[in-house]
This record gives C-alpha cells, sequence and structure tokens, in this order.
C-alpha cells in the first residue's frame, strides 16, 4: 500500500511540500486540501497588482489540474478541514473522513483585524488572496481617498502602488516608525521620507479608533482625528492560522505559531508528535543569531520549510537550520533590505548592540546609472559577531544574499572585514564594496566600547 501523505494549504508551504513530498517517495498518494479556490499563488504580488504592472492571473503559478496532470497530486480546492484525529490518524474535509500516515499542516496565516467599530463595512480590504487583489483592483476605479492601516513592509507597498495610481493615500500605523521591529528609525526615516515626497500621508505613534459609514467607508478615525476615505487596506500583520494544530493539541510557542523541531516536526506535551509536519506562516522558528524564538513570515521561508517538511513526510531524515530571515521590498524605485536582527529587536532580545553605517554606489563613481546605496551593519558588541543589517537603494538583493550567509556562520567584524572579498568591474559595482566601509565605520565603534 501506498504512503499516504495529506496536505491541509495550497500555498507556498504546502504545495512545496506536495511536490518534494511526490519527488520523494514517486509512489506515494499525496492529496491537498484548501478552503481556497485558488492555489500555488504569491500574496507578495499584491502590491503591483494594485499597481498595475501586472494582472490578477499573473499572481498564480499553476492551477489544481497542473498538479494532477504533471506531478500526480490531487488538490481539492474550496474544501475545509473540520476535524483532525491524530491518534487514528485521519482529518475530516468535506464531510468525509480521510485517512493519511504523514499530515502536513500548511494553514499559513490570516491578517489581523483590530478590534474596532465598523470593521464590518464595505470597501474595507485584506492584502493576502488572488480574491483580495481583485477586489482591491475593483474598487480603485471608485476610489478617490485610501487608507492603509498598517506601515509595514505590505502596507508601504501598497501604499506606493495607491500613490502610482494617483490615489490620496495616508498610512496609518499605532508604533512610531515605518517598517517597526524589521527596521531602525534611522533607516525607516530615510524610507518614510521617500514616501511624503511622493504624496502619501503618515499618521504615526496612533492605534485605529473606528471606521465610520452607513454601508461603504466613508472615514477612519485614529487618534481622535478623522481621515476621510472610500477604502481602507489593512496591512495589519499576520496571525497564524492554528485550527488545526489546536484540534490536533500541538503546542503553540510564545510568539503564537507552532513549535518545531528542526525536522519540522511539532511537539505534544513537549514530545515529538510522530507523523505530523508543518510549514510556512503557522510556524514558529529559531533565530540564527541567538536561537532564540523568531517569526519568519516570508516566502522564501515558506518554501525552504515546505522542502524540508515534504521530504521528510515522505520517508526522509532531514534537519533546517535557523533562520536569519533576509528581507526585500520594493517601493517606487526605491529597493529595502534586511538580515539578521534590528537594534530594536537585540534589545527586546537582550543583546546589546552598536552598529556602523556607510554611503556608496552600486557602481564605480565615474560609470553613469549608478545608484546611491545605504548601510547599517550590526554587531553583538561581546562577541563582535555581525547580527543584523539593513539597506537602502540599489543592488540590495545580492548583498542582502550574502550577509544572510555571513550572519547565519556568526561570522565577526574583524573576519568578515579582512577575510571578505568582492568581485569588482565598473558597471556593476564600486572597487571596495559599501559594505567594507560600514564594517570599517563598525569595527572603529567596537574598539571604543572596549575602554
Amino acid at each position: 500500500m501506498s504512503n499516504r501523505i495529506i496536505v491541509i494549504g495550497s500555498g507556498a508551504a504546502g504545495m512545496t511540500a506536495a511536490s518534494e513530498a511526490k519527488r520523494t517517495d514517486p509512489s506515494a498518494e499525496v492529496t491537498v486540501f484548501t478552503d481556497d479556490e485558488h492555489v500555488a499563488y504569491s500574496p507578495c504580488a499584491i502590491p503591483w497588482v494594485i499597481e498595475g504592472k501586472i494582472g490578477r492571473k499573473d499572481m498564480v503559478m499553476h492551477d489544481p489540474s497542473f498538479y494532477a496532470r504533471e506531478r500526480n497530486i490531487n488538490v481539492i480546492t474550496r474544501t475545509r478541514v473540520t476535524a483532525a484525529d491524530h491518534v487514528n490518524k485521519i482529518i475530516t474535509a468535506g464531510g468525509k473522513d480521510h485517512s493519511y500516515d504523514s499530515l502536513i499542516i500548511a494553514t499559513g496565516g490570516s491578517v489581523f483585524i483590530p478590534p474596532v467599530p465598523g470593521t464590518g463595512l464595505k470597501n474595507l480590504f485584506r492584502v493576502r488572496t488572488v480574491n483580495d487583489a481583485e477586489a482591491i483592483s475593483g474598487a480603485l476605479v471608485r476610489t478617490k481617498k485610501a487608507v492603509v492601516i498598517g506601515a509595514g513592509i505590505i502596507g508601504l507597498e501598497a501604499a506606493s502602488a495607491l500613490r502610482m495610481r494617483g490615489k490620496d493615500v495616508t498610512v496609518v500605523e499605532m508604533l512610531d516608525q515605518v517598517m517597526p521591529r524589521i527596521a531602525d528609525s534611522d533607516i525607516a526615516s530615510s524610507v518614510q521620507t521617500y514616501l511624503e515626497e511622493a504624496g502619501v500621508k503618515f499618521v504615526l505613534g496612533t492605534p485605529l479608533g473606528s471606521v465610520e459609514g452607513k454601508d461603504s467607508v466613508s472615514a477612519v478615525t485614529a487618534g481622535g482625528k478623522r481621515y476621510e476615505c472610500d477604502m481602507v487596506i489593512f496591512a495589519t500583520g499576520v496571525r497564524a492560522n492554528l485550527e488545526i494544530p489546536k484540534m490536533l493539541g500541538l503546542d503553540i510557542g510564545e510568539l503564537g505559531a507552532v513549535m518545531v523541531s528542526p525536522s519540522m516536526s511539532p511537539y505534544r506535551n513537549g514530545v515529538p508528535a510522530d507523523d505530523i509536519y508543518l510549514a510556512g506562516d503557522v510556524v514558529q522558528c529559531s533565530s540564527a543569531v541567538n536561537g532564540r524564538p523568531a517569526m519568519s513570515q516570508l516566502g522564501s521561508t515558506a518554501v525552504r520549510q515546505g522542502i524540508i517538511a515534504g521530504r521528510n513526510a515522505a520517508g526522509a531524515s532531514l534537519t533546517i537550520g535557523p533562520t536569519v530571515s533576509p528581507w526585500i521590498s520594493v517601493i517606487g524605485e526605491m529597493e529595502i533590505g534586511g538580515a539578521g536582527i534590528s537594534e530594536g529587536l537585540a534589545e527586546w532580545y537582550g543583546i546589546k548592540t552598536t552598529s556602523g553605517s556607510s554611503k556608496g554606489y552600486t557602481c564605480a563613481r565615474y560609470y553613469p546609472g549608478g545608484r546611491e546605496l545605504q548601510v547599517k551593519m550590526i554587531a553583538d558588541i561581546s562577541t563582535h559577531a555581525i547580527v543584523g543589517v539593513q539597506m537602502i537603494g540599489g543592488g540590495v538583493n545580492g548583498r542582502i544574499n550574502w550577509m544572510a550567509s555571513v550572519i547565519a556562520s556568526g561570522t565577526t567584524v574583524e573576519k568578515f572585514l579582512h577575510g571578505g572579498e568582492n568581485a569588482y568591474c565598473p558597471p556593476t559595482s564600486m572597487v571596495r564594496d559599501p559594505l567594507f566601509d560600514a564594517a570599517e565605520d563598525l569595527s572603529e565603534k567596537l574598539k571604543k566600547q572596549e575602554f
């Protein structure tokens, strides 16, 4: 009898896990259940759908027929899993019981909606699904003023997209800076200034008070002030969908997601739960900086975890390392990225840090078309290990990937500064990468900390 593997969830983590399970054991019977009508799509693409650079259909990588035809995977859409029994290894979906040998939970997360009056009105949107993208795009024709709730990366990308479409845009954020937690105030202020120059308005340090309107939204209140609008977009963060994990009695971590081992297996009362694996936004990770709990709700993390979960569900014995959570965003013409932890998060963890900074260019100064690059590098004062980096400008992606490996390896500032190398050609880089200038500045500050 073939290995029966059930996957719950059809996002990047779930569909990667299903594909990897089938690749590992071609004889396995792999079935995916999802209450969504679409599978294998990219929520990260929604801001560019809003902007009009791509269409809604471009978000979807594959449909269920592709998985049936090309990978012999059965994908059952619009079907909710209503019960799960780990003792008998049965899940209930669509009113029927389905047995499994291995279960993969990739139920993702849901956008958090603040518990304020008026959130049931029309023209309130989330940034999460294909249908969300379609609904927002359809409403733009009758929208003049939009309010985005939340100034994280998705909120800023959505605000920029709306502004590109000529809308009057206000961003409301309960914390006192944009990109809280993942970026420090010095980097965040540069991003905010860039968007303000593009016409986006900000209300910071002020939680949403209410949403007003009779049938459709007409305004929001925040800090006792009223902001008129025709559209509200909630980009207020994602919380793990824990319904299935709770049915199975799995241990939930301190950050509100499921605790897993390096094999992507969960725990039940502190004991490993056999034949169950998880991946994606439902998972609590381990930080590569200090081994402490961390969240990494990124598409790249979902795929990385899905590979391990899927292969292990099919009989492999693989483990995944802790996460550095490298991230990048493009807002207008500006690239922003980071890896590791910010100074603010380091303080929360109880790590004493200092930072160095630099400004350079993406090519030789004399070569045309270069873009400015601003770098911030963060190190642990006691060990001199590089624990974080943030960048703004151009050429960010490759450098963030480079630094993700540096941080994951525990490299010190001194080792990076004197042992690192960069490729050079005038059209592509400076002869000495700006990262080394930031490391030089950081090294000098660390020397002063010793006295």
